[in-house]
């Protein structure tokens, strides 16, 4: 993991910091010094005002070829950045324009099942909402529920139920960064969503709409789990997502999820998936999310 060079922001807590709790461990990541000083690692290289950031999930790489790239960073340069793991994330950071908007996409996030703490997956978010982006587009591959719904069809994020057994922002609060109890009763904007609707009706896309559930992973899940899940009202699944859009609407982001569903997960007549698979599928949908992001992102 790089250290952040002298030039950067140190961590130094002062006596205020220590009596509201601001040093506690929990939060030393998330601490406004470690935000600020990859920010400013970030500005360094791309000093320009964004518009929105997204995070790009499991095999959707051709939206990052859709983005005119000025500058890529990659994440090994950035101070207290954790780096990608899986095989199907790149690590980087692209930065440039989108449907005639500035934009920053990180290809390749993270997840608990890494061995990531929930404040280590989280960390990117606070950095782009340093940089000044007020808008979040988050993406994922999940696992289809719906008796109804295919593989390859896109979701637009309505909810979510978070069963990851942990939240980021457990510890010290600092209200610099987001309130003590955030509200969460409409985690994905509403006109965003309504935005994402009239695109995809304009582009000829079939939108569904549903709930997102977020487990630990990393195995799949049995027949018993997908029957719970879809009895607690969760029309996908996956490993990610749920997360960044908690310390996003902590940091008072608006939010926009998209999930592509990648494979069929009916415990009645399940079948073997594999991550091959898995990219494969996203692969054929990902011109659809693209239309929808570039869409929506060109209206902001």
């Amino acid at each position: 993991m790089p250290t952040a060079p002298e030039s950067y922001p140190q961590l130094q807590y002062t006596q205020e910091h220590r009596q509201v709790g601001l040093d506690h461990p929990a939060l030393g990541l998330h601490a406004r010094e470690r935000i600020e000083a990859c920010a400013h690692a970030v500005r360094a290289r791309f000093d320009k005002p964004i518009d929105a950031a997204i995070i790009l999930g499991t095999g959707l790489g051709a939206l990052a070829d859709e983005i005119a790239v000025e500058q890529t960073i990659d994440y090994r340069e950035l101070p207290n950045f954790p780096l990608s793991t899986v095989e199907s994330h790149s690590g980087r950071l692209l930065c440039g324009t989108l449907g005639g908007k500035t934009v920053i996409a990180m290809q390749g996030r993270f997840h608990r099942y890494e061995g990531y703490s929930l404040q280590q997956v989280t960390f990117p978010v606070r950095v782009l909402r340093a940089l000044g982006a007020s808008t979040l587009i988050v993406s994922n591959a999940c696992g289809g529920m719906h008796p109804l719904w295919a593989p390859g069809d896109l979701m637009l994020i309505a909810d979510h139920i978070n069963l990851l057994g942990d939240n980021p922002l457990i510890g010290p609060n600092d209200a610099t960064l987001g309130p003590r109890f955030p509200d969460m009763s409409e985690p994905y904007d509403v006109a965003l969503r309504q935005v994402a609707r009239e695109v995809a009706i304009a582009n000829g896309i079939v939108l569904r709409e549903g709930v997102y559930v977020a487990v630990q992973g990393p195995n799949l899940e049995t027949r018993a789990e997908y029957r719970f899940l879809r009895a607690m009202g969760a029309d996908v699944v996956g490993m990610s997502t749920v997360p960044e859009v908690i310390v996003a609407r902590h940091g008072g982001m608006r939010v926009l999820g998209l999930s592509i569903m990648t494979d069929q997960c009916l415990p009645d007549a399940l079948e073997l998936a594999s991550l091959e698979q898995i990219l494969r599928i996203a692969r054929t949908a990902e011109p659809k999310l693209t239309a929808v992001v570039a869409g929506v992102i060109a209206r902001l």
